[in-house]
């Protein structure tokens, strides 16, 4: 097993607006109308490589996403951590705000209260973030305020509890809705707002180009096959389409590195120094989930003036 570490830097530009706060509209559905859930990504550890969703949504035949107009300067979506090391996970929660207190507010109470349900909220950068998991169950409670004197306000407060890997994870897949469908593309780049490192799956099936560039001069590579390459290597890039699950392992399996992949999965490049005598693997996804990989090629490093068998 490899432990080789996953943690990134995370930079901020100076200068750069966050903007706070939720839109005015978030969408829920039950979990027994979810047939097939998109998934997160992990390393062959188990460990959790980005906060995007991989794939869409699938409901039932005949089901779409609801919808809940909210106060958005008084609603809000946080997170905090829970558990013990190294069990810890995240409790994220949302405070939903609704001004009516009418029939069909109130009936909220009875289809939301004792429900399983999972909600998508819209942040100010337009990405949608998704309380509620497919492990672990959604807790939500419905209080109502009819208002107090004459310059009391009504409201249904709508509170959501829920247990996730990360905070709220980002979806950029397709949401059906009653006034039509949001992203009906599905989700074509998962690296939307969620980290752009890592192997998020673009969705569709992963296809690769058999030329790979090594220290900048171009391979022929294929399946299960083997190239022998002059050390140090410093540089690998990979083309096609919807690639994920790219990572290298070396140092007789000792060190693995996940290989970013960008520009909607067509490019993958990584950068560093192994020196020979070495043996890379090179293992790539052949799943939309990105969650299955297989071994693709291997690298086999030469000393200078070593003779090159190929």
């Amino acid at each position: 097993m490899s432990c080789s570490s996953i943690q990134r830097s995370l930079a901020w530009c100076q200068g750069r607006p966050e903007l706070p706060g939720i839109k005015r509209r978030i969408y829920y559905i039950s979990k027994y109308d979810i047939v097939k859930w998109p998934q997160l990504q992990h390393d062959t550890s188990g460990r959790l490589l980005s906060a995007s969703y991989a794939g869409d949504f699938v409901l039932r035949a005949d089901t779409k996403w609801k919808y809940i107009d909210v106060l958005a300067d008084k609603s809000q979506l946080t997170s905090d951590p829970q558990g013990e090391y190294p069990s810890q996970t995240q409790l994220n929660k949302l405070v939903a705000v609704h001004p009516g207190v009418e029939a069909e507010a109130s009936a909220a109470a009875a289809y939301l209260n004792n429900n399983d349900n999972v909600f998508l909220v819209e942040d100010m950068r337009g990405q949608y973030r998704v309380v509620g998991s497919d492990k672990w169950p959604t807790k939500t409670t419905v209080n109502q305020d009819l208002g107090q004197g004459t310059t009391g306000t009504t409201s249904t407060t709508i509170n959501v509890e829920a247990t996730d890997e990360c905070p709220a994870p980002f979806y950029a897949g397709s949401i059906e809705v009653d006034e039509g469908t949001i992203n009906p593309e599905g989700n074509p780049n998962q690296n939307t707002g969620g980290s752009t490192s890592g192997n998020p799956s673009t969705g569709g099936t992963p296809s690769y180009n058999d030329k790979v560039q090594i220290n900048n001069y171009p391979y022929t590579v294929s399946m299960h096959g083997s190239q022998s390459v002059y050390g140090p290597i410093t540089s690998i890039k990979f083309t096609g389409k919807n690639m994920n699950g790219l990572s290298i392992v070396y140092n007789d399996r000792e060190s693995e590195v996940q290989i970013p992949v960008s520009n909607g999965g067509t490019e993958a490049s990584w950068s560093g120094s192994i020196s020979y005598p070495n043996t890379i693997s090179v293992y790539r996804g052949y799943s939309a989930s990105g969650n299955a990989t297989e071994l693709w090629f291997t690298i086999t490093l030469l000393a200078p003036g070593e003779p090159n068998g190929d």
